[in-house]
């Protein structure tokens, strides 16, 4: 194991604990490779990777369905490569997110000091939204990429507008002084001492979440009527949509699936260049709590996260995978979180 990935690891432990912290290593094929070169404190890479790490753990916990497939991979004693996580956010009309930066800026300012870039972006107009595709620097093939989508509410109505400022205009930042500085280090291109990377990681976690207050039954019904899409972050807000494995063959993976009677998608996804391979499970549907008529709190079921697979061919024009996403793909890949 490289330094590098020791890193990583000793953080992921101290915050969920020896064997759980080992668990996940073992899980997932190294996101940094051997031999990186030794520096003192706790680099940009190996922060991605353990923020990486964490966030997967959490969605095997929501995610009953992804859970079992990790489980059976492991049986078989197959390592999980993750591709990538995807994330949904909202870009309100001219203002930002409540106390969030305005739709994926929220996150490109966590992202981009870690050593992620944005080098594509995907229009999703069917959908109203766009997507753009954040790559590590520094570990392009091993650091998962962030695939992190936006959805544009003033593409919509004035009516809905109205119901996604009520929604969402209570969003709170979960970045607090310590994270943020931290950030800033990392952005300087400094690395930051252990103890200060351990204090902030979980902060940095948490920023995937849903950070505003649940809403009425009658607002997620007009959001859904436009959008599956908002309704969906109305619940979930911006946690891990999807992780996604790379595997050698997803469309041989997807039949497998399918006789095991997996929740899968019902067709796989090819890149117009056709490099790109995808499908998924469908949603697993969770209890989220709103606010009924009466003013009170109450329960419904709804769509929540959900797990991904990808293959990736070379590209022949460069010798390397083939990275890049496609918008069709993408936009077949959300409706995996429709009711």
């Amino acid at each position: 194991m490289s330094t590098e990935n020791e890193g990583a690891l000793k953080l992921v432990t101290a915050i969920l604990g020896e064997e759980d912290g080992g668990r996940i290593a073992a899980m997932l094929t190294p996101m940094l490779p051997a031999g990186h070169q030794d520096m003192p404190g706790v680099t940009r890479a190996q922060m991605a990777a353990a923020m990486n790490m964490l966030l997967f753990a959490g969605l095997l916990e929501r995610v009953p369905s992804a859970a079992s497939y990790v489980a059976d991979a492991i049986a078989s004693g197959r390592r999980l490569c993750f591709d990538h996580g995807a994330i949904r956010t909202i870009a309100l009309v001219d203002k930002d997110t409540g106390a969030l930066p305005r739709g994926e800026l929220a996150f490109r300012r966590i992202l981009e000091p870690l050593g992620y870039e944005d080098v594509a972006t995907y229009p999703l107009p069917a959908l109203r939204m766009t997507g753009r595709a954040y790559r590590h620097r520094d570990f392009p093939e091993s650091i998962p990429q962030f695939f992190v989508s936006e959805l544009h509410v003033d593409q919509f109505d004035e009516a809905f507008a109205a119901v996604a400022d009520r929604v969402f205009g209570s969003s709170q930042d979960a970045l607090d002084e310590d994270a943020l500085a931290a950030l800033d280090q990392f952005a300087a291109g400094r690395t930051i001492p252990f103890d200060v990377a351990q204090a902030v990681l979980p902060t940095l976690v948490a920023a995937f979440g849903r950070h505003h207050a649940p809403c009425t039954v009658a607002d997620y019904e007009a959001l859904r009527s436009a959008s599956a899409e908002a309704a969906w972050i109305a619940t979930e807000g911006n946690a891990f949509n999807h992780a996604t494995d790379r595997v050698a063959d997803v469309v041989a993976l997807a039949q497998e699936l399918k006789a095991l009677g997996r929740p899968m998608k019902d067709k796989v996804e090819f890149s117009r260049n056709g490099r790109v391979r995808q499908t998924a499970f469908r949603a697993d549907m969770v209890e989220r709590e709103f606010v009924n008529d009466q003013g009170d709190m109450c329960q419904m079921k709804v769509p929540g996260s959900f797990y991904e697979f990808i293959s990736r061919d070379v590209d022949p024009a460069t010798g390397r995978l083939d990275l890049s996403f496609d918008s069709g793909n993408a936009t077949g890949i959300f409706h995996m979180t429709k009711q």
